[in-house]
C-alpha cells in the first residue's frame, strides 16, 4: 500500500487538473473534425482513448519531470516532499514506472490511424526535454504549451487523416493560452525559483504579470473566435465563448493575486472549467 501510495503521488493522479489541462485539446480537436451526423459511437470511443492517453502520458511526463529535477525539487518548498526528491522512490524505480506507462499509452495510440501515430511519436521529444527548458530560457511555459497542445492537432487528424489550417490556428491560440495559466502557474515558486537559478515567465515578467497574461490571453480568445467564425458556428456556440472571455478577464486576471500562492494556485486550476466551456461551445457548433 506505501508503494502505491508513492505511485499515485509520482505520478500526481491525486491532483487531476494536469491531466485535464492535456486532455481538453484533444477533445477540442476532435470536436471541430467530427461529423455528428454519423456514428457517434467513433466519436466517444476516441474521446475516451484520448482520456486514457493523456492520464497516462501526463503520468509518465510528471515522473520524467521528477527525475530531472530531483536536486531542484529538494530545494524548493512546494516540492521538497516528492518521492524522488525526498529519496522515497530510487530514479531506476522511477524509470521503470515511466517506461510501463508510455507503453500502456503506445497500446492506446495504436488505435489510431497511421499519420496520427506517427504525428503523436514526434511530440515525444518536446513532452520529454520540457523539464530541461527552465535551465536554459525564460520562455518554458511557451514549450509547455506546444506539448500540451499538441493533442489538438491530433484529435483534428485522428478523424480527418490530414492537417489542415483551422487545427493549427485554433493550436496556436491554446499555446497562448497555456503560456497565460502555466505563468500563473509559476508564480507559486517565483522565490525559490530565482534562488536556485531557474528561470520562468513569471520571472521574466514578475514586474508587470499582468502585461503578458492580457496579450496570451487576448490572442488565445482572437484565435478562439476566429476559429468559430471559419466553422461557420451559429450564435449560441458563440455566446458560449463570450462566457470564456468572461472567465478570462474576470474570473482570473482581475481575481488573481500574485502574491498568494494560494491564488495563482485556485486561478491556475479554474482553467479547466475554461477548457470544459471552450469544449461546450465547440460541441454546440458542430451540432
Amino acid at each position: 500500500m506505501n508503494q502505491i501510495n508513492l505511485f499515485i503521488e509520482l505520478t500526481r493522479l491525486k491532483k487531476p487538473i494536469g491531466f485535464m489541462l492535456l486532455f481538453w485539446p484533444c477533445a477540442w480537436g476532435l470536436t471541430l473534425a467530427y461529423d455528428f451526423s454519423t456514428n457517434l459511437k467513433n466519436y466517444f470511443f476516441y474521446l475516451i482513448l484520448f482520456f486514457l492517453g493523456s492520464v497516462l502520458m501526463r503520468s509518465a511526463g510528471c515522473i520524467v519531470n521528477d527525475i530531472l529535477d530531483k536536486e531542484f525539487d529538494a530545494k524548493v518548498f512546494r516540492t521538497k516532499n516528492r518521492p524522488i526528491a525526498s529519496g522515497y522512490v530510487t530514479v531506476k524505480l522511477a524509470i521503470f514506472y515511466s517506461l510501463s506507462l508510455c507503453l500502456l499509452a503506445l497500446m492506446v495510440l495504436l488505435n489510431f490511424n497511421f499519420f496520427t501515430i506517427i504525428l503523436a511519436l514526434c511530440s515525444m521529444p518536446f513532452a520529454f526535454t520540457y523539464p530541461l527548458m527552465k535551465r536554459f530560457t525564460y520562455w518554458p511555459q511557451l514549450f509547455l504549451g506546444i506539448t500540451f497542445n499538441y493533442g489538438l492537432i491530433l484529435g483534428w487528424t485522428a478523424v480527418k487523416g490530414q492537417i489542415d489550417f483551422i487545427p493549427i490556428l485554433f493550436y496556436l491560440g491554446a499555446i497562448f493560452w497555456t503560456l497565460g495559466y502555466d505563468t500563473i502557474y509559476g508564480y507559486q515558486d517565483i522565490k525559490d525559483d530565482e534562488i536556485i537559478g531557474l528561470k520562468s515567465t513569471s520571472i521574466k515578467f514578475k514586474h508587470k504579470p499582468y502585461h503578458l497574461l492580457i496579450i496570451c490571453y487576448s490572442i488565445f480568445l482572437i484565435l478562439l473566435f476566429i476559429t468559430g467564425y471559419l466553422m461557420n458556428f451559429n450564435k449560441l456556440s458563440l455566446i458560449i465563448f463570450i462566457i470564456t472571455l468572461i472567465q478570462l478577464y474576470y474570473f482570473q486576471l482581475k481575481k488573481l493575486n500574485i502574491d498568494h500562492s494560494e491564488s495563482c494556485l485556485k486561478i491556475f486550476k479554474s482553467n479547466n472549467y475554461l477548457g470544459f466551456i471552450v469544449f461546450v461551445g465547440l460541441l454546440i457548433g458542430k451540432l
